[in-house]
């Protein structure tokens, strides 16, 4: 796995004149060598793709599917060499890893089958007014143009997936950024899509470094930007290129509500469980892992010490070992940042229950609870293995206090109550409202993003594709309706 990776050019594999190194933040050791696009590579991959996009939005269904099917099963096929590569580089747990590449498999096969349904067209008679007698009007999609791909290192292959799979179904050429610290996942696609008849130019992978990027979001022959990663990178892209169309997937600190009619013990079990496996999962480096846990009065002093226990008991270290359900973070600077946090929280009167310690790159579940509402890991996204606890008084406070936050991606909700739930759907300031379960389930085929500083536009095959293309209608003339 130290191989030097070339990465892919408009449907060929390259290497530029430098590479860069890829490292396993377990226990650094080096994963891979990979090549660095120069200027010229990246221009004629943008040229590539602004070339062929005519061609490519006119390519039968049946080409694409089959294509969306193909990385499908390959996927299929490969899954265990591919879920090491993700722990290797990611420091993923091998057994979420596994799941990732599941995940993946769906995203082409959800894609595949939404390229066979896409733009079937929509009729519309419009002789419902006197002047459009005769008139039929017949509206389709197509795409704005070349996508840009912008993914991050916490799925760095699903994500990446849910990139590529909707622009090909679309039939929109795509030009993939992977995250420097895991571009390695992402450059499997590129073999696989390699083994297809797509055309020349559609699809590009390139681990362009970060400070090249500017460049890249600028460029007119680029109309459509999608990007998952940091608010404030977000944010800084689309400020950027207002005229541009933006998909953006941005940060969360997803909050899980457990009210009062949640109080079995079955239940406080069930609840203490799913919030102690997905505050930690992945490391907590997911945008919709648990964050804070809002509890009613009522059932808080059951739920706490359950919490802590299942908190506990989450098995952390080696990601390769299949037991590991806590591996490493990213980088021992991001442990760094999460330590920092925490440490200010407790120092400003916040009580801390389990964790606490950083060893290099890990970071233990921790469990703190009176948290001061001004500190940062009150305000901001910890993007790690940290659970704040807080008690509330009943629904109202519990909603007010999931929408007091600039976030809004994803909220919890355990209730058995089904008008509650729909109060909830209604209340909460956020793109989707899990009842019954954690903020963390994500269904690949569902809308997918958030509101407020948690992005615009969404994820989710079909709803990937809406947003990489437009409505044109056409009008016919003269006909006996």
């Amino acid at each position: 796995m130290t191989s030097t990776h070339a990465f892919w050019l408009a449907g060929r594999q390259v290497t530029g004149e430098d590479t860069f190194d890829v490292t396993n933040p377990w226990d650094g050791r080096l994963v891979g060598k990979v090549g660095v696009p120069t200027d010229a590579q990246v221009e004629e991959a943008v040229a590539a793709a602004y070339a062929v996009r005519d061609e490519f939005a006119a390519t039968p269904a049946h080409v694409r599917a089959a294509a969306l099917d193909h990385v499908s099963k390959r996927l299929t096929e490969r899954t265990e060499e591919i879920a090491q590569l993700i722990s290797a580089e990611n420091g993923k747990p091998i057994k979420w890893a596994r799941g990732e590449v599941g995940r993946a498999v769906s995203v082409f096969r959800f894609a595949a089958e939404e390229a066979r349904r896409f733009n079937g067209g929509d009729a519309q008679r419009l002789d419902t007014d006197a002047g459009g007698q005769g008139r039929l009007a017949f509206t389709r999609r197509f795409p704005k143009g070349v996508v840009l791909g912008i993914a991050p290192f916490n799925f760095p292959l699903n994500l990446c997936a849910h990139k590529v799979a909707p622009a090909i179904a679309a039939g929109a050429p795509i030009i993939l950024k992977p995250a420097p610290a895991t571009p390695l996942s992402g450059l499997i696609l590129g073999e696989l899509l390699a083994e297809t008849d797509l055309p020349a130019g559609s699809w590009s992978i390139l681990p362009v470094a970060n400070d090249k990027m500017p460049a890249l979001v600028q460029d007119e022959r680029l109309p459509v930007i999608s990007f998952t990663g940091s608010e404030k990178v977000g944010y800084a892209i689309m400020d950027s290129v207002p005229r541009k169309h933006c998909t953006l997937e941005l940060g969360g600190n997803g909050a899980a509500v457990v009210l009062a009619d949640y109080a079995s013990d079955e239940d406080l079990d069930w609840a203490a469980s799913r919030i102690a496996t997905f505050s930690n999962y992945q490391g907590g480096q997911s945008c919709i892992s648990v964050q804070r846990v809002i509890a009613d009065a009522s059932v808080y002093e059951r739920l706490l010490p359950r919490i802590v226990a299942a908190v506990e008991a989450q098995v952390t270290g080696d990601p390769s070992d299949p037991k590991t359900d806590v591996g490493p973070l990213v980088s021992e600077d991001a442990a760094k940042r999460v330590e920092s946090w925490v440490q200010e929280a407790v120092e400003a009167g916040a009580t801390l229950h389990t964790g606490g310690k950083r060893d290099g790159a890990s970071y233990a579940p921790t469990v703190l609870t009176d948290v001061p509402s001004e500190v940062t890991i009150s305000c901001e996204e910890v993007f790690g293995p940290v659970l704040t606890v807080q008690r509330v008084d009943g629904e109202a406070e519990a909603f007010a206090a999931v929408n007091d936050s600039k976030y809004g991606l994803q909220a919890g909700v355990f209730t058995h109550d089904l008008q509650t739930a729909f109060r909830a759907h209604r209340a909460l300031e956020v793109g989707g409202v899990v009842v019954g379960d954690v903020p963390s389930y994500r269904a690949d085929q569902m809308p997918y993003g958030g509101v407020k500083q948690s992005g615009v536009g969404r994820e989710g095959v079909k709803f990937a594709m809406d947003d990489y293309t437009y409505e044109r209608v056409l009008v016919l003339t003269g006909l006996a309706l």
